[in-house]
């Protein structure tokens, strides 16, 4: 009880010290084995544990009025995991997903969903989760969640790379044409809103970020805070610690001489 109050009495005072709300932050939510593991419950548990804290973690976002945040759900490298725990993960995006369409917080908050990743080495059920996920809430633009899935960096880049390459065959566009902001437009496509990242936050203990977003991360010079606490066990005051680091860097880049 005690720890409680006291929890709340810094939080009052985080959200004191943050001046800056970032725009988009994005999350690479580490430590769901670990916190299992710890627990002495199945890896399966601890996923599903993990899930239920990022629908914490989107109310936080939405109450501090956080527009964007970016969720690294299942990187290009975890489909080298033992085939029953990429099922059950599987399993539990396409039960989530599937409930967004009812999902009252959903409408509520105008909250938009969108996809990120190779959608080609997904499995048929859960693309067509994916995709009934992003009709159902296309029409909102008030926040947006995206989730990285079947998702790396370099292949992300590659992949747009191959697109631009083709449309400079077939004579859509000339080399000359190549700029950042074409690049960017190949990485997504025109109906993805994904502006640069403002922050990036790591669970977990692991000081890396893992290939995620490296175009609009690391080339946008986005704040990262990494802390230690399992993503099942991370709280509103973790995540207002990090938004406090991103609000003392911007408030350092405005004070900066030019």
């Amino acid at each position: 009880m005690i720890r409680q109050l006291i929890e709340r009495v810094y939080e009052y005072y985080l959200v004191r010290e943050c001046k800056h709300i970032p725009r988009h932050i994005a999350i690479i939510q580490d430590g769901n084995r670990r916190f299992a593991k710890k627990k002495g419950i199945a890896t399966s548990s601890g996923h599903r544990a993990g899930a239920d804290r990022t629908e914490d973690v989107l109310e936080w976002a939405q109450m501090l009025g956080i527009r964007h945040i970016t969720l690294y759900t299942f990187s290009t490298e975890n489909f080298n995991r033992s085939d029953e725990e990429i099922q059950n993960l599987f399993a539990l995006f396409k039960e989530k997903l599937s409930r967004i369409s009812i999902d009252e917080r959903i409408h509520r908050y105008g909250i938009r969903i969108q996809i990120i990743g190779d959608r080609d080495l997904l499995p048929e059920d859960l693309r067509c989760a994916v995709e009934q996920a992003e009709a159902a809430t296309a029409h909102y633009d008030n926040f947006y969640l995206n989730m990285a899935l079947a998702y790396g960096g370099r292949n992300e880049m590659l992949r747009a790379t191959a697109k631009i390459l083709e449309n400079v065959r077939n004579e859509k566009i000339s080399p000359d044409d190549i700029t950042p902001d074409l690049f960017e437009d190949n990485l997504y496509g025109k109906k993805v809103t994904l502006p640069p990242v403002d922050l990036i936050i790591r669970t977990g203990n692991e000081c890396r970020t893992s290939n995620f977003l490296p175009w609009l991360a690391n080339g946008h010079e986005s704040a990262v805070y990494f802390c230690a606490p399992y993503w099942p066990m991370f709280r509103k005051l973790d995540m207002l610690r990090a938004i406090r680091v991103y609000s003392e860097r911007h408030e350092m880049k405005r004070e900066m001489p030019c």
